[in-house]
């Protein structure tokens, strides 16, 4: 027995006061890491990592000053090795070289420090299979790092490191590279060797194109290549045979990566690019898709040859510049979810939009059976691309109950529009993109069948009394306008459903629309809205969808919170 009290003499006891003055780790903690292996100071406060964390496997424990019995649950010597420390948001600016005294360590987790170095002895660690450096402010990683081989899981988002030496090829058997939210420019050829990687997440930094070699990744299922300035996709990353999920949005791409024999990739996310054309060349080759993303982005046209994803079952098109679908689409068997909100599609009533994926596709397979060409009935295929060669489509009137005169460029709407209409009963107006600075007067001859009109993209500055004349109206559109308020009269629009007011000049609210209980959306974002009334809000007990992105307004009323129709 003297043996230990002599090794608690010399060894511990120094090292045991100094746990007293300075460590602010309870000992009762020390104590259970010894017989679980497993030891959490996460949130504490500290600065430095205690000495005697570090040598907890090598010097004698405090507890063989007092006791000496030989109860199972008390034989200190026979303590577990440390395999788990985590010590997270905490202040650490830096690890001591004594890290290299927990050789058993398997998980070492430091995220949410202020690290600006590691220690070149971490290297010691052969064991270590997680290491997790996230949100700390490291620039540079020590060699040592590159030799952890067992290291499966590395975790290094959230810093300044602007540069991945060669070496990273070294980690054979990581299966979870996280790199995100860095200052990355290009990427080691080097990650090839890394056979083992399921996920690889490189998002958020400035790359400007993948290296080749990363198609000899065979494991990887996930790629994150989100917020970078990537222009185009290396056609070799078909050849990564087991990709699930590729990540593009927020880039610089101008097409659909072309991704040949890509047998296994279900979702593909490429909104906020560049993308105009989708060639029927890129969807070929993306049969196994079930999620589709391309919401902002320029796309003018869906090719019939997306009816090639014969298992979509979601498509987000969001935003974009399409004017017409392809009947086809309706045929997608699995398609669940189409979204189009945002383009100006003409040849199709808005209030078909609303109703929902199921509807919309219903109508679109209608259109297939009653035209064998496979376009939309009683358009003729010009009228969709080219401009028309009388300017007003009499068709669209007589059997669409359509008056379109959109995209004319023109100050006003001709007579010779209204005298077209000639008694046919017309629901749906469109004279969107023109360079209108008043609402054409004659649209109130139209007061007793017009349920949808499309004012949008013009110069309006004011919308008349009389607009709420206009009793039939189910939808207006007065997107990107010059308008600053809304007249109250319009709260006779007792039938309205939806109002769309983006990209105008309201710095306010407008009252008006709380008084309309028809309502169930309100799409005003991209105004300088400084704030809403949630208890006036309330009251509008169909709204199930209101849009106020990026307006003035600096916090939410929690209120809101009480609006429970809205979805």
């Amino acid at each position: 027995m003297s043996r230990f009290k002599r090794g608690a003499h010399v060894d511990s006891r120094a090292g045991f006061r100094q746990e007293k003055e300075d460590c602010p780790v309870p000992s009762g903690l020390l104590k259970a890491a010894r017989k679980s292996g497993q030891l959490n100071l996460s949130g504490r406060g500290l600065t430095e990592v205690p000495q005697s964390v570090w040598r907890l496997n090598i010097d004698t424990p405090q507890e063989s000053q007092q006791n000496l019995s030989f109860g199972a649950a008390d034989r200190w010597w026979e303590q577990a090795d440390l395999t788990k420390l985590l010590l997270s948001s905490n202040k650490l600016q830096s690890l001591s070289e004594d890290v290299k005294l927990l050789p058993a360590l398997l998980v070492l987790d430091v995220h949410d420090n202020q690290l600006s170095s590691l220690p070149d002895s971490i290297g010691d660690l052969e064991q270590l299979q997680k290491l997790v450096l996230s949100h700390n402010k490291l620039t540079e990683l020590p060699l040592g790092l590159w030799r952890l081989t067992n290291l499966r899981c590395l975790h290094l988002q959230k810093n300044l490191i602007k540069n991945i030496p060669l070496d990273l090829g070294n980690l054979v058997n990581l299966d979870d590279l996280d790199l995100s939210n860095n200052h990355l420019m290009d990427i080691p050829e080097s990650l090839a060797n890394l056979k083992s990687l399921v996920k690889l997440n490189l998002s958020c930094n400035k790359l400007q194109s993948l290296p080749p070699a990363i198609s000899e990744m065979k494991n990887l299922r996930l790629l994150d290549c989100t917020q970078n300035q990537i222009e185009s996709i290396p056609p070799v990353l078909a050849q990564m045979e087991s990709l699930e999920q590729l990540y593009l949005r927020h880039n610089k791409l101008r097409y659909l990566p072309e991704l040949p024999c890509c047998k296994t990739l279900k979702d593909l996310f490429c909104g906020n690019n560049q993308i105009e054309v989708l060639e029927a060349e890129h969807l070929k080759h993306l049969s196994s898709l079930s999620f589709l993303e391309l919401r902002d982005n320029k796309v003018k046209s869906l090719p019939e040859e997306i009816t090639l994803l014969q298992g979509l079952e979601r498509l987000d098109l969001t935003n974009n510049d399409i004017s017409s679908l392809p009947c086809g689409l309706g045929a997608l068997p699995k398609l669940k979810f189409l979204a189009l909100e945002g383009n100006p599609l003409r040849a199709i009533r808005r209030d078909l939009l609303t109703k929902g994926t199921g509807e919309l596709l219903k109508y679109l397979r209608s259109r297939i059976q009653e035209q064998p060409d496979g376009g939309l009935k009683g358009e003729p295929k010009t009228a969709m691309t080219l401009p028309s060669q009388a300017k007003i489509n009499v068709h669209a009137i007589k059997t669409l109950k359509t008056l379109d005169y959109s995209e004319k460029h023109e100050g006003s709407i001709p007579d010779e529009v209204f005298d077209a209409i000639d008694d046919s009963p017309v629901s749906n107006v469109n004279f969107s993109k023109n360079q209108l600075t008043a609402v054409p007067p004659r649209i109130m001859e139209l007061k007793d069948t017009l349920a949808d009109i499309n004012l949008g993209f013009n110069k309006l500055t004011t919308i008349p009394e009389d607009f709420s004349k206009l009793k039939q109206l189910l939808h207006i559109d007065l997107r990107n306008n010059l308008l600053i308020s809304l007249p109250m009269e319009l709260e006779g629009l007792t039938k309205l459903r939806s109002i769309i007011l983006s990209f105008n000049r309201f710095k306010s609210f407008p009252d008006v629309l709380y008084r309309i209980s028809s309502l169930e959306t309100i799409l005003i974002s991209s105004n300088q809205v400084g704030g809403i009334d949630p208890v006036q809000m309330k009251t509008l007990n169909s709204l199930s969808t209101l849009d106020l992105s990026n307006n003035d307004i600096m916090q939410v009323p929690p209120e809101l919170g009480n609006c429970t129709s809205l979805r």
